[in-house]
């Protein structure tokens, strides 16, 4: 009798270890569709982006001696620009830039932020809008171990680039 009980109280022991194990690892959550950072809210101001029908011509300001139209060596027209969403394996990308003096003086980028990318992405973007600002254009380096992502980057980048030179 006592062996029964005790091989009882060591099967139920061991079951239970392994219960508690199996339900303290949780498995990786998918969602559908990851949350990305808000462009519309990331801190590239309140300047409208053109329309195509206004030929996206800044108004001039007092005092302006810019036509407003083109600035700078780069033709690039005075506005905020946003590229096409680009949709890889881990979820969309999409550059929006600010055009100031016909130069690029700020990017903003929605980017997944979910599972690992959670950890590479954020760092990854921040390389990739810095050497945007130093470069002036989309002919900028991928960052190594966000390979993806810089494609994708580049890419909406290249499609905001030319909405601003249209």
């Amino acid at each position: 009798m006592r062996r029964s009980t005790a091989a009882a109280v060591g099967t139920l022991t061991g079951a239970a270890l392994i219960i508690g194990v199996r339900l303290s690892v949780s498995a990786p959550v998918v969602t559908a569709a990851p949350p990305a950072v808000d462009v519309a809210n990331n801190d590239l101001g309140a300047e409208p982006e053109p329309s195509k029908s206004s030929g996206k011509k800044k108004e001039k300001e007092e005092g302006d001696d810019n036509s407003g139209t083109a600035g700078g060596e780069s033709g690039l027209t005075d506005g905020t620009y946003k590229g096409k969403a680009v949709r890889n394996p881990y979820g969309t990308v999409q550059v929006s830039i600010r055009v100031t003096d016909g130069k690029i003086s700020k990017t903003a980028v929605t980017y997944p932020t979910t599972g690992e990318s959670a950890t590479i992405n954020p760092g990854a973007v921040a390389q990739l809008k810095e050497q945007t600002l130093q470069a002036q254009s989309a002919d900028i380096d991928s960052v190594s171990g966000a390979t993806i992502t810089s494609k994708s980057y580049v890419e909406s980048l290249q499609a905001a680039l030319d909405e601003a030179n249209a």
